[in-house]
């Protein structure tokens, strides 16, 4: 049926235009063209999926990217593959990567000063923050995918949403219910 345009995209595309515009624009068909073969091990692709991101966003507001594990006993998280700076681990749960694991949702950070004490600053420039949760293929969150910038308002829904596809794409996350983000 030629023409035709699934029904999901016109939702996904209402939410993009409706709901607050970042501060970049960015592009995702590249990255995801980029990471169209990607394989191996959750390790692996997590890594690939890190160093794509990080070369065609770091000059488009993005500081830092990478992904956190939950521990065993599921008491903090542990610093996957990042880029580019070093970064904080082992972090407890109460901050965004914690809340995001604890409450299956994504968060979308305009501001980390919004965060107050619950804040965990890494990096004290950092001024925005994405955090999407992923799912095993029976609906367990195992981590999340952590992106900073030292930009204020740097994230929007489209992010969240080419992302979230993204990491689905390449088997870093199963289609679990997309709840809505918490906004900061």
């Amino acid at each position: 049926m030629t023409g035709w345009i699934p029904v999901g995209f016109f939702i996904e595309t209402i939410l993009v235009i409706g709901l607050g515009m970042a501060a970049f624009d960015r592009e995702y068909e590249p990255v995801a063209l980029a990471l169209n073969h990607v394989a191996g091990d959750r390790v692996r692709r997590m890594r690939e999926v890190v160093d794509v991101l990080w070369r065609f966003f770091m000059n488009e507001g993005v500081s830092w990217v990478g992904f956190y594990t939950i521990d065993e006993g599921e008491q903090s998280m542990t610093l996957g593959p990042s880029r580019d700076t070093p970064a904080c681990s082992p972090i407890e749960l109460h901050g965004a990567c914690g809340k995001s694991w604890r409450t299956k949702r994504p968060m979308i950070i305009s501001d980390v000063a919004h965060l107050g004490p619950e804040y965990i600053a890494c990096d004290p420039r950092d001024r925005a923050e994405l955090v999407i949760p992923m799912f095993d293929d029976s609906g367990d969150c195992w981590g999340v995918l952590d992106v900073d910038s030292r930009d204020r308002d740097a994230f929007g829904e489209k992010d969240l949403i080419e992302m979230r596809r993204i990491m689905e794409a390449v088997g870093l996350s199963w289609p679990a219910p997309h709840l809505p983000p918490f906004r900061y």
